[in-house]
């Protein structure tokens, strides 16, 4: 099954976020040991490069989104697929494409912790514990 990450389960692993980085952290490992199983959008990693910097450094960030490369695909996005987000049912214009994004690299599920904003989203949608409670 390939799953959609959002950016926040990201920053979790990346900025040790606790309580949040364990089970985000355990989903990665198992992300990297299923190559292909996961994907990100694309403006996920200036985010996560943007926020990991003001803690982390620039050096730090730049590693990080450098490993999540390795394991995670990128989501191919064009023009039609940004169109989409704005005409997605959801308040947080972000939210929508992360996705859009989603539905873009054919994802059957986004995991984020924020999962009252993906209420209105055409994806199932779960929480980390959840997914990993799953497997």
């Amino acid at each position: 099954m390939k799953v959609f990450i959002d950016c926040d389960v990201l920053l979790d692993v990346g900025l040790d976020r606790a309580p949040f980085a364990e089970a985000s952290g355990v989903l990665l490992d198992y992300l990297e040991e299923n190559p292909l199983s996961g994907c990100i959008a694309w403006h996920s990693l200036s985010n996560i490069y943007y926020i990991a910097t003001k803690t982390k450094g620039s050096a730090r960030a730049r590693d990080f989104i450098a490993d999540l490369c390795g394991f995670l695909y990128i989501a191919p996005t064009s023009n039609q697929d940004v169109l989409k987000a704005i005409q997605l049912p959801m308040p947080d214009f972000e939210d929508a494409l992360q996705c859009a994004a989603a539905l873009a690299c054919g994802a059957e599920r986004i995991v984020t912790r924020n999962v009252d904003d993906y209420a209105n989203a055409p994806i199932l949608v779960s929480t980390p514990k959840e997914y990993i409670g799953r497997l």
